[in-house]
């Protein structure tokens, strides 16, 4: 398993059980591939080793906004 990557600039990613994966999509109305994508290669999601199809969450952190949660699918290219 690769290390997890510690930068200020690299918000916190995570992956989502497949129950919640449903549940985030029911409740935005979209299917899997109307979602924004992350690459499985990407070095941010290296150390959950993130399958095809699995759900991201990246939280993203910021003094003036609060906090944000964004959804990627991962896909391979």
């Amino acid at each position: 398993m690769a290390k997890k990557i510690e930068h200020v600039l690299i918000p916190e990613h995570e992956k989502v059980s497949e129950e919640e994966k449903r549940e985030i999509l029911k409740k935005y109305d979209v299917s899997e591939n109307e979602m924004p994508v992350i690459l499985a290669k990407d070095p941010a999601i290296s150390h959950l080793n993130a399958k095809p199809g699995d759900l991201i969450r990246i939280r993203r952190k910021s003094p003036t906004g609060g906090e944000s949660i964004f959804y990627r699918v991962v896909k391979l290219e």
